[in-house]
């Protein structure tokens, strides 16, 4: 049973963007700390739907502007030592504006690296969570990931 101090579990969104049967995948560690990939995308602002904190978030860290198509996914990681928890909700996205210019800088510094993987690259590449290839290529259902531990 979880304690009464106990963090709140975090909630984020994450795009899945396919582009010419590539998949966009961001770098989300400040000095090139890590070598792991994720979907672009982040924590949920109050008062926002889901899809309107996507936009924002994936623009915020791509400078691409997108439309949010229906949900793909739900993951959960966490770091028990840290009392960490979030639950990332997923959502199949497409490009309508923007490239991935190479003059673009997050306006947070979070994300170091901006790239398109195809399903090949993804074989040699470390990503979270571990279904993710998976999911951006099989558009047939929704897919639920339990808790995974956060890793870095």
């Amino acid at each position: 049973m979880p304690s009464a101090t106990a963090r709140p579990v975090r909630l984020a969104v994450r795009a899945l963007i396919l582009h010419d049967n590539r998949l966009l995948l961001v770098n989300a560690f400040p000095g090139g700390v890590s070598d792991l990939w994720c979907a672009p995308g982040g924590g949920v602002d109050p008062h926002a739907s889901l899809p309107d904190n996507l936009v924002r978030e994936v623009h915020e860290e791509t400078g691409l502007t997108i439309d949010v198509g229906a949900p793909c996914m739900v993951n959960e990681f966490h770091e028990p030592t840290r009392d960490f928890h979030q639950v990332d909700v997923y959502f199949r996205c497409r490009i309508t504006a923007g490239t991935l210019d190479t003059g673009w800088i997050d306006p947070e510094a979070v994300v170091t690296e901006r790239r398109f993987f195809s399903r090949a690259e993804m074989v040699s590449l470390r990503f979270k969570p571990d279904s993710l290839a998976d999911v951006a290529w099989d558009a047939g259902r929704i897919h639920y990931d339990a808790l995974e531990r956060l890793v870095r």
